[in-house]
């Protein structure tokens, strides 16, 4: 059985790598139950280090929306140049909610 592919950077997922689900649209904002995403565990740490729930909620709740923003673009550069496996801290805060 092959791995999942993440959404966001296209690296497979294997079993061992540090992973969760993304919620497109936030819980806290009408997203309970909606459509999730697997990613790697550093991917979706990356996109909450970025956006706000309310940004996540209007403007960036699809791949696409994600893949286009200017550091998340960068943050996909630099990442597909790791392992699958591969795992660090984000640097600075969460965004608010």
């Amino acid at each position: 059985m092959q791995d999942p592919i993440c959404p966001l950077c296209l690296r497979p997922i294997p079993a061992d790598a540090k992973q969760s689900h993304h919620h497109l649209i936030p819980r806290l904002k009408g997203g309970k139950g909606g459509p999730t995403v697997l990613l790697h565990q550093i991917c979706h740490n990356e996109i909450h280090a970025t956006f706000t729930e309310t940004e996540l909620a209007r403007e960036f709740n699809t791949i696409e929306a994600l893949r286009s923003h200017e550091r998340i673009a960068k943050f996909i550069a630099w990442i597909t140049k790791r392992p699958a496996t591969f795992h660090s801290r984000t640097p600075g805060p969460r965004r608010k909610r």
